[in-house]
């Protein structure tokens, strides 16, 4: 007898989860546009070299005529002519200098980005993708700390206040007067999209029955690929990043007032002495879900009862360093990491730069957006039939199938190419859909958001390396993908060593997962040991490796 079995007994999966699933899942449609909203806010318009303040290109002499068709992709120099305004020159005769004069940038895509804002051309590109990578530097910083914070102060807490952190920070990153404070904001909002993400899987999955965790899981997935398209239509309608900025942002204040609806874990109230509290959110729980007559039934004495080995076992503090201490823990944390490292890395190589593809940014946004659904989908039926390691796998392996191919395509076939890149986009968007799901299934209730936190970081770090891949086309076209591609591989094959979760019930306990010995910890009972034994000869599949 476990909590899974007091979940079943206060209704399964009922009312009380479908409204704190549906609550949950709704702020995903704001963190896509979080993580993509620097295609659209830093988008780079067509721009060429001002002219001088007081000169026309009309009434400048015939022998200082700028050659705007000359003028490089870039708009980075200006080139004058010794011959008249409606002679042709060739390139090696003209005369180049630097945009002195500033820049004048087109207005038909965008009114006005970060990039027309502060002139991030030129040799100020770099500072471009720089916002990028500060942002993913602060996503990273906030799954390092909000992941430990959760698990001393509870779910419910941390995630209230992220909503409330990004609400504030995010818009006020919209009045930002420099690059610099621009920055400094997109950090600290980096780390409160980490805390309303990590958090909100955690509550969500330790509030829902076994058997309904993959339906669910991959579902509310889907939050995240609306997100996508709803951004793009948002940025062709508002044209201004101050103004995208703020809209985007400002629902978080909707998500922080009724958040405070939400019941915090029991699982996490009863491993932290609190088995009133989570007496009472059963309780909550079980009317919610038209269950009176369990609010009797279910008391402090069933409760422990239930969960006497998980308290326990929680009397022991684990940390960071002690995940990769232990045998089991180590080889499931160190495949993790290389699995949400890699999965991060190709998605954001793929989605981080869209203006390469000469079509529309905003149309390619939506392409972007709406190849998940079918992704998402065989990755459901996967799930479902296959299990969450070969669906893991699958999908990486997969992705990179589709990258190398990319290579061997001619640069002229854009639409070729611009179909396998959506494709690959959709299996890695798959592969974070079943990563996501598979680490809150493997690490149990005492360390989940510490281990997931903890594994989650090198999401955020192949993130902020992606865009720096993409310089390497300079020295070669196809290295990038050749990168891409080739950690995804990497990726795939770790998958291949992770035990399998389908079906089996949520751990609470490090001896749940079967992942260390005795001697490991130093306090498994000898019941804890023959009950490990059973489920190893009933094929539990939690030591299958």
């Amino acid at each position: 007898m476990g909590f899974a079995d007091l979940l079943e007994e206060v209704g399964g999966f009922g009312r009380y989860q479908w409204l704190h699933v549906t609550l949950i899942s709704l702020p995903g449609l704001m963190m896509a546009s979080q993580n993509l909203l620097n295609n659209f806010v830093s988008g780079i318009p067509a721009h060429h070299c001002s002219l001088r303040a007081n000169h026309s290109f009309y009434n400048l002499s015939h022998h200082q005529v700028p050659c705007r068709n000359l003028t490089d992709v870039i708009g980075c120099f200006r080139y004058w002519t010794l011959l008249a305004a409606n002679s042709s020159a060739n390139i090696s005769q003209l005369h180049t200098e630097g945009c002195v004069d500033g820049w004048t940038f087109d207005r038909s895509e965008f009114l006005a980005t970060t990039v027309s804002e502060w002139d991030l051309v030129c040799s100020l590109r770099p500072l471009k993708q720089m916002i990028q990578t500060i942002y993913m530097g602060g996503v990273l910083t906030g799954a390092i700390i909000y992941g430990g914070l959760s698990d001393r102060f509870g779910r419910r807490s941390v995630l209230i206040w992220s909503y409330l952190q990004l609400g504030v920070l995010g818009c006020s990153s919209a009045l930002s007067p420099t690059y610099s404070a621009y920055c400094i904001f997109r950090f600290l909002s980096g780390m409160a999209v980490s805390g309303v993400i990590l958090n909100g899987v955690s509550l969500k999955v330790e509030w829902i029955p076994t058997k309904a965790r993959t339906l669910v899981g991959t579902l509310t997935s889907f939050f995240f690929t609306f997100g996508q398209m709803i951004l793009a239509g948002l940025a062709y309608w508002l044209r201004d990043w101050r103004k995208l900025q703020l809209v985007v942002c400002a629902p978080q204040f909707l998500f922080f007032a009724y958040s405070w609806w939400y019941s915090e874990s029991a699982r996490w109230l009863v491993l932290n002495r609190r088995s009133e509290d989570a007496l009472k959110n059963l309780h909550r729980v079980a009317r919610i879900n038209g269950k009176p007559e369990m609010i009797n039934k279910l008391t402090l004495e069933v409760l422990n009862s239930h969960m006497n080995k998980e308290i326990e076992s929680s009397r022991s503090s684990f940390t960071a360093y002690d995940l990769l201490r232990t045998r089991g823990m180590r080889r499931i944390s160190i495949c993790l990491i290389v699995v949400w490292f890699s999965t991060s890395f190709a998605y954001y190589g793929l989605a981080m730069d869209l203006q390469k593809f000469g079509v529309s940014i905003y149309l390619m946004q939506i392409i972007f957006g709406a190849v998940d659904f079918p992704a998402k989908l065989l990755a459901l039926g996967m799930l479902t039939y296959l299990g969450r390691r070969v669906s893991q796998a699958t999908c990486l392996f997969l992705s990179a199938f589709i990258i190398f191919a990319n290579i061997f395509v001619p640069t002229d076939m854009q639409t070729i190419r611009t179909t396998l890149a959506c494709l690959g986009k959709g299996f890695t968007s798959a592969s974070f859909t079943t990563v996501y799901l598979y680490t809150g299934e493997l690490y149990p209730t005492v360390i989940r958001q510490t281990g997931m936190g903890f594994v989650s970081t090198m999401a955020r770090v192949g993130s902020m390396a992606a865009p720096a891949v993409l310089i390497l086309d300079e020295v070669l076209p196809a290295l990038p993908s050749i990168v891409y591609g080739g950690a995804a591989v990497l990726a795939g094959c770790f998958a291949c060593f992770l035990p399998e979760t389908l079906n089996v019930p949520l751990p609470d306990t490090i001896e749940d997962e079967g992942m260390v010995s005795a001697n490991d910890i130093g306090m498994v009972s000898q019941g804890d040991i023959a009950l490990k034994e059973l489920k190893e000869t009933e094929g539990t599949g939690l030591n299958a490796l």
